[in-house]
Formats: C-alpha cells, structure tokens, sequence
C-alpha cells in the first residue's frame, strides 16, 4: 500500500535527524518513493571541503540507484524552517534524470505543527523548466 504524502514527509523528517552538518547546522532530510513502490531516504552529508557535501535528497536518489531503482515518482523534502524546504539547482537537476513523467515534489516545512497549508507540491516542470536532458544530447 501507497505512503500517504504526510507519511513521506514524515520520513523525511526522520531521515534529517541522521543528517551530519556540523558546519551549516542545517540539516535536510529528503524521502523518495520509487515507480514500483519502494521507499529509500537521505540527509545531507557535509565536509569540511564544502565541495564533497551532499544534499539529502542526493543521497536519497543514490540510496535508491544503488538498490537497482531507476525511476522517481515522488520526492519529499524537509529541513527545520518554517518555510517549505526546496531542492537545490543540483539536485533538481538530478531529480529529473530519474523522475517519472508525473513525478512529485512535496516541499514541507521543518514541523507537523508548522501547518499543511505551508507545503508545495511540485511538479517536475514546476521544479525545473526547461532542464536539461538525454533529448539534448541528440544530435
């Protein structure tokens, strides 16, 4: 049976609390759910390089490849604001390499108590017009 939009939210928000960021301490934790069901997570991983850091819900993505997944067809993103948490351009970008056509992106805040009238589901196209794909490598 289907994780209701709330029930992947919520973990999400479990995932962010493995979340290492000693150096932001802002931690992110991201829950996908795969075309055949399944359901991985992620939290974002600093270093003291900045540059080797990884967003939650890369390590999510990667979580789920790595376990034979190919296809996305929802993603949830949390952090602790008050405000939807929403993907960087990076991993909008590798969103879209495994989303499904009608993927969605639930964006919530940091809390339930935060309110439901405060997350923004997305579409892909909403998350990243014009993006970059194989299409584009067509010559």
């Amino acid at each position: 049976m289907a994780l209701t939009n709330q029930e992947l939210v919520a973990k999400a928000r479990v995932a962010r609390e493995k979340a290492y960021v000693p150096y932001s301490n802002f931690p992110v934790g991201a829950a996908i759910e795969t075309e055949d069901g399944q359901i991985f997570t992620g939290c974002n991983i600093e270093n003291a390089t900045y540059g080797a850091t990884v967003c939650a819900e890369r390590v999510a993505i990667q979580n789920a490849i790595a376990n034979g997944a190919r296809k996305i067809k929802r993603i949830a993103v949390v952090c602790t604001n008050t405000k939807p948490c929403m993907p960087c351009g990076i991993c909008r970008q590798v969103i879209a390499e495994f989303a499904t056509d009608d993927l969605s992106c639930i964006c919530a805040p940091g809390s339930d108590l935060a309110g439901s009238d405060q997350v923004r589901q997305l579409s892909l196209n909403d998350l990243l017009p014009n993006r970059f794909d194989a299409d584009a490598l067509d010559q």
